[in-house]
């Protein structure tokens, strides 16, 4: 089934059944040519949604694409209150491949979609053309308050698991927040300033729009260990320079030494990149694909 979008960005919302019946919601751009190169998938990071990609999506040169941008598993379209893992969202990605019947695509993640990225790419190296990561949280490489959360690790798988079992006696909120990044990036991008990007990140607004054992569970799995030695495909590396949340420096230097080929960039933000760069994460991006295909032919 599907429900109209903006005309500008995402021509569709649409909804497809994963293998185990849960319904999950997906956005996507058609190209404009009927034989078209090698699909993008563009995942969202963590508490956030397939719409984290409006700006990109909007001003892109890779009109002739075909863009997936699905809402992850117990995320907004894809409401969930069951378990959300790294197991679950990769084999939800091969269900919209198929789904779309797309064999092979560039997977491009921000923060948790690229932590995502990295274990799908590992696991279905056949279905990955390339990878984007924006951001990777890599867990020896947290700082300040997620660096905490790493200590408390324990603490939360068992309070996923706990809410998780009283969610299935039908106790849980029935509404949650439904948000448009855009309505978040826009105030920022309109001031050309950053002190506005208070809400990005908020618990409070996180637990507005995620179900809680959700949230605690997203935190899980950024803390989960990346198989970083199983990734065979091109990589590009879009990094904050910031400490609010990762160290770039050594993020740098933990996946160079692991992807000697990999290009990384390194742009002045705290986190947030769609949000603070949104025109020089496109041209990257934009680049990057293209240059692949370029190679390829």
């Amino acid at each position: 089934m599907t429900d109209p979008v903006s005309e500008a960005s995402f021509d569709t919302l649409r909804h497809l059944a994963a293998a185990d019946g849960v319904v999950l919601g997906y956005r996507r751009r058609l190209p404009t040519a009927p034989s078209a190169p090698t699909a993008v998938v563009l995942l969202h990071g963590a508490a956030s949604n397939g719409t984290r990609w409006w700006h990109f999506v909007d001003h892109t040169r890779l009109a002739n694409h075909l863009l997936l941008a699905p809402d992850l598993r117990g995320h907004a379209d894809s409401v969930w209150r069951g378990p959300a893992r790294m197991d679950h969202w990769c084999a939800d990605l091969v269900a919209l491949l198929d789904h779309e019947q797309v064999e092979r695509a560039v997977i491009a993640g921000h923060c948790l979609g690229a932590n995502l990225a990295v274990h799908f790419a590992a696991r279905h190296p056949a279905r990955c053309a390339g990878v984007v990561l924006i951001e990777p949280m890599l867990s020896e490489a947290l700082t300040g308050r997620m660096a905490w959360l790493r200590r408390l690790a324990p603490l939360l798988r068992l309070g996923a698991w706990v809410i998780g079992r009283v969610n299935r006696l039908g106790v849980f909120r029935r509404r949650l927040r439904r948000v448009h990044l855009r309505e978040l990036d826009a105030p920022v991008q309109a001031a050309e300033t950053h002190d506005l990007l208070e809400v990005h990140g908020s618990l409070r607004h996180d637990a507005g729009v995620l179900p809680l054992a959700q949230l605690l569970g997203n935190f899980v799995e950024l803390l989960r260990a990346l198989p970083l030695a199983e990734l065979q495909a091109p990589v590009l590396v879009i990094q904050a320079s910031g400490r609010r949340m990762t160290d770039a420096a050594l993020t740098r230097r933990r996946l160079e030494s692991a992807w000697a080929d990999a290009r990384f960039v390194e742009l002045p933000s705290e986190h947030w990149i769609p949000t603070t760069h949104p025109d020089r994460l496109r041209v990257l991006i934009d680049d990057w694909v293209a240059g692949l295909e370029d190679r390829a032919d």
